[in-house]
């Protein structure tokens, strides 16, 4: 069986919506598009590499699949980065008819769980989830996300797509792997952890 292996920015407010750019997007008005990009430093792009080599295919929801098929095709082979994501197995989670014209991309036949169950159920290296906020939602609501990195960013916008939104799944996590960068820029991973761990700090009768 294979992971589904989630890794997404967040700030500190819990709010993942449009990371990388001003118009990236603007759903619901929102006006703070770009808020992690000044906080990278070597680390981050290093754990960045090690975290997209590692896997086995990719799974995006429409929107985010178009913002980086705009990109890394461009970059050229010779970054690693690059070369993988060019070259591994793309799913594309959308009730529409996205262009696909980056190398070995596919749509994702039939409903988003099960189809997501069918590509965990085979053998290999991780399934990868960049972003995809609306996807990312379906996903946490089935249970069916075996890891989380979560890149916290200090900055609080007040408003956005969360990366927990209503209906999530009351569940515990191990952290399994944290660093920090130079920028205070918390990259923390969760595995599974069975249930909430609960209790009271009230006195005993």
């Amino acid at each position: 069986m294979r992971k589904l292996v989630v890794t997404t920015f967040a700030t500190l407010d819990g709010v993942m919506q449009a990371p990388g750019g001003p118009d990236e997007d603007r759903d619901g008005g929102f006006e703070h598009g770009g808020w992690s990009v000044g906080y990278w430093d070597e680390m981050m792009g290093s754990v960045a590499e090690e975290i997209h080599l590692a896997a086995g295919a990719v799974l995006f929801g429409h929107r985010t699949y178009e913002t980086l098929a705009g990109y890394w095709p461009h970059v050229g082979d010779d970054q690693p980065l690059a070369a993988k994501l060019n070259s591994v197995p793309k799913y594309v989670a959308s009730t529409s008819r996205p262009n696909l014209e980056w190398s070995n991309s596919m749509l994702l036949e039939g409903e988003v769980p099960e189809a997501v169950m069918g590509l965990k159920a085979g053998d290999g290296d991780p399934v990868l989830v960049i972003g995809s906020s609306a996807l990312l939602q379906t996903l946490i609501r089935h249970d069916l996300v075996d890891t989380f990195t979560v890149w916290t960013f200090p900055v609080v916008v007040g408003e956005g797509k969360r990366l927990f939104g209503s209906g999530a799944i009351p569940a515990g996590l191990r952290l399994a792997d944290t660093r920090t960068s130079t920028t205070g820029v918390t990259i923390a991973t969760y595995e599974r952890d069975g249930e909430i761990k609960g209790g009271t700090f009230g006195l005993d009768d």
